[in-house]
């Protein structure tokens, strides 16, 4: 078992700050964390920490949030920390060969998929929306390509009918934080394997216009996309010019025009099949239970939704 290691972490949003966690939690010595810089939010548009950002400054870690890691001066800052490793989650920002050369171990990268499946920026959306039964979380030994060096060790997890992109969110971060613990304990041992060659697919960036609800789409593919964008970007779609965001559904039989509401307890007809909403949300309004926001607003069978 390695003893303690020099790290640099390297992460942005929440699915990074367990990893973090548990690579302090286990003894390593964190010279520097790294972060994408912090950005104007809300309506305010008040400059707001991002999730490791914040943890990380509250345990009193050196915080780096560097715009670009291509730059010379930005190189020779992280080779003068003379790490072991750096253990990298959701960082954000591309790694250049001089990134990637300057630890002794090089970089470890923390993959929410079992690769090669779902290589890129949206994995765990992406493995929902598509109807995997199964993904995970691999440790990989960074390259220069995107998600394609070799892998170290993996762990998988089920997705199953009630998986939203939140619950496999946390399921994958808390792998993940297991793992890395476990490949730190035994890099000095370990032999990366390359990636399999077949398999590969490419998990897009999530984008907020495929948040609005396209009703020619089938049942299925809608009731995977509503649970993969749970919560973000969500699922929305309008009555009578006003948005209306979906909070739950489920698929049921029907038929009709895509976007036809075919019964007084909005089932809407798909490009095949039918879904019936359970939960939904004004802009500005509660969440609240289908048959409750009826009794206040009613939606007629025959309306055909935006």
């Amino acid at each position: 078992m390695a003893g303690p290691l020099r790290l640099a972490f390297m992460g942005s949003p929440d699915f990074s700050v367990p990893i973090l966690a548990a690579t302090i939690k286990a003894g390593h010595e964190i010279a520097a964390v790294y972060c994408q810089p912090p950005r104007a939010a809300g309506r305010g548009q008040k400059v707001k920490l991002g999730p490791v950002h914040a943890y990380a400054g509250a345990n009193g870690f050196e915080v780096r949030t560097p715009v670009s890691l291509k730059d010379s001066g930005a190189q020779d800052d992280f080779r003068a920390l003379h790490l072991d490793a750096a253990v990298v989650a959701a960082y954000g920002l591309i790694l250049p060969k001089a990134i990637l050369e300057a630890p002794r171990l090089g970089c470890l990268n923390v993959h929410a998929s079992l690769l090669p499946r779902w290589r890129g920026a949206a994995p765990i959306q992406r493995a929902i929306a598509a109807g995997d039964t199964e993904t995970g979380v691999t440790i990989m030994q960074m390259d220069e390509g995107l998600d394609t060096g070799p892998e170290l060790l993996h762990g998988a997890v089920p997705i199953i009918a009630e998986t939203t992109g939140e619950s496999l969110h946390d399921a994958l971060a808390a792998i993940g934080a297991k793992l890395i613990v476990q490949v730190l304990a035994g890099i000095e041992n370990l032999t990366p394997h390359a990636q399999p060659e077949t398999g590969i697919t490419y998990a897009d960036k999530l984008d907020r216009t495929e948040a609005r609800m396209d009703w020619s789409r089938t049942a299925l593919e809608i009731e995977r996309s509503q649970r993969a964008f749970n919560p973000w970007p969500g699922t929305w779609f309008e009555e009578n010019g006003k948005r209306l965001s979906i909070l739950g559904l489920e698929m049921v039989d029907g038929s009709g025009a895509p976007g036809e509401v075919l019964d007084d307890k909005l089932t809407i007809a798909c490009g095949a099949g039918a879904v019936r909403i359970t939960r939904l949300q004004r802009s500005g309004g509660k969440a609240m239970a289908a048959e409750e926001f009826l009794r206040g607003h009613k939606i007629t069978k025959g309306t055909r939704l935006d």
